[in-house]
């Protein structure tokens, strides 16, 4: 049985990525060889929160299989980033309790998100899903991962200052005459 499924677990590995997603090259290296994911690539439109514009990135879709809990497996992903090199990004603003991490790979800004089941109901997550052979006691999860370019932080107002103000606000409004 895992021979005959052998050949469509290395197609889906190998699968060529969109021209356009160089981007998500080195976040799907990682999921393939450190993670042990089938992963597919593909390309996507980002609302990017930075600049509140549309930016060409690209998305890779995982599944993966552990013994461990849900928790544990999560933990564990995002130890492995950091240890390959990922670093976090400058003004991440990410959903850590949604197990959703923002990292940065040279010029690329990845948001990493794991569930412990397929959400999206896409084509991709079919294909790996389908791929992906699971053994006695293992559980799936999935990970979604969002890149684009690199971007500098945006600027934060001095959260003082912001608090001062609203407070000085409050308490002395400005007359109208």
């Amino acid at each position: 049985m895992l021979l005959a499924v052998l050949p469509l677990v290395l197609t889906v590995m190998t699968i060529a990525a969109p021209s356009d997603s160089s981007d998500c090259l080195a976040a799907a290296r990682f999921l393939r060889g450190e993670q042990q994911m089938v992963a597919v690539i593909d390309r996507d439109t980002i609302d990017d929160w930075r600049t509140q514009t549309k930016v060409v990135g690209c998305r890779i879709t995982a599944a993966g299989a552990t013994t461990l809990t849900m928790q544990q497996a999560a933990v564990r992903m995002y130890e492995r980033v950091r240890a390959a090199g990922w670093t976090r990004t400058p003004d991440p603003r990410d959903a850590p309790t949604e197990a959703s991490l923002r990292f940065r790979w040279e010029q690329s800004d990845c948001l990493f998100n794991f569930t412990p089941q397929a959400l999206l109901g896409t084509r991709s997550e079919g294909r790996v899903n389908g791929a992906l052979v699971l053994k006695d006691g293992e559980s799936r999860y999935q990970v979604l991962v969002l890149c684009m370019p690199a971007m500098p932080a945006k600027p934060r107002p001095d959260r003082l200052q912001v608090r001062t103000t609203a407070l000085a606000a409050r308490r002395w409004p400005q007359s109208g005459g």
